[in-house]
């Protein structure tokens, strides 16, 4: 779903576990690392959205995790005109995400990435706060930077 704008809705999703470290992946094939994200279908909601990408992206279901926490509005970032792209004959130029602040329940071993018949991920960690700043793709910072400042005080406190 593209908008008049020519941003994908999309959804993100901050994983932590017990000790507040939290999930990055690593995308298939390549050496890029990032937070489990994907767009919405049509007529979806975003919370629909983020439960849907969560099994798909990495195996898990709504008992292996609770939500703590949304963004308030849509964050939004643009995409390099080489990863630009047309869609249904509109132009996507970036992603316009609602980000999600998640805490795993069950195992982390729950986490698999075979429940796509073309899987996003092919590894994935537990990092600190910090380390997704660093190992992001560089368009993707800001939205990450403000996802991250507004859902992590959550576990913080």
């Amino acid at each position: 779903m593209i908008d008049s704008d020519g941003y994908r809705k999309n959804v993100g999703i901050i994983l932590c576990n017990s000790q507040n470290k939290l999930l990055i992946c690593k995308r298939f094939g390549e050496k890029s690392w990032q937070f489990p994200q994907g767009g919405l279908e049509e007529n979806e909601n975003a919370e629909s959205a983020m439960f849907r990408e969560l099994f798909e992206e990495i195996g898990l279901k709504k008992n292996d995790i609770s939500i703590l926490g949304t963004t308030k509005s849509w964050l939004k970032y643009d995409l390099p005109k080489k990863y630009q792209r047309r869609t249904n004959n509109k132009l996507c130029i970036g992603q316009k995400q609602k980000w999600f602040l998640l805490r795993l329940h069950t195992d982390d071993s729950n986490i698999n990435f075979l429940n796509s018949s073309r899987p996003e991920f092919d590894s994935w960690r537990w990092v600190t706060e910090e380390q997704p700043m660093k190992i992001v793709i560089d368009f993707k910072k800001e939205v990450y930077k403000k996802a991250m400042e507004e859902l992590l005080p959550i576990i913080k406190n």
